[in-house]
């Protein structure tokens, strides 16, 4: 098993390597030449610049049984399809029962945005200890279970 971090601009990545430390479990951060990063734990795979570049990457890497960290619900989605495990950086999974509900609110939304005489964007709320925290606990459960399917 191996936790894979489309690492683009991800707010969790200390949060994923502490956890993956702990349950000893390698972790591979994905990221275009715009977001060098380097790890003390993590081995970094700097992609190529270009539209999903970085999601056709870590699709093509990762396995069925493998963690798939992003907020990305295409990339998800593709990753549910190879049997592995996804999971948002607000803490929230990714299945089977709930993906194809999220891709048509993003679809709805897109073209709700397209449609709008007003194209100011307003960027995220600003990540909470909460947040962090609320991720933290989703992301160990999703670990354990990764790994008690491995047995």
């Amino acid at each position: 098993m191996k936790i894979y971090v489309d690492a683009d601009a991800c707010p969790v990545v200390k949060i994923v390597e502490k956890v993956a430390a702990r349950e000893d479990v390698p972790v591979m951060l994905l990221c275009d030449t715009n977001h060098v990063l380097s790890s003390a734990y993590s081995e970094v795979k700097v992609i190529g610049a270009g539209a999903d570049a970085v999601d056709f990457a870590l699709i093509n890497l990762c396995r069925a049984g493998d963690i798939v960290v992003t907020q990305d619900y295409g990339v998800a989605a593709m990753a549910l399809g190879k049997s592995a495990y996804a999971i948002h950086q607000s803490g929230k999974w990714y299945t089977d029962d709930n993906i194809e509900q999220m891709l048509m609110e993003r679809h709805i939304a897109k073209s709700a945005r397209r449609a709008s005489a007003k194209n100011h964007i307003k960027g995220p709320k600003r990540r909470t200890e909460e947040d962090n925290r609320r991720f933290e606990e989703a992301f160990l459960k999703m670990v354990q279970l990764a790994k008690q399917g491995e047995g």
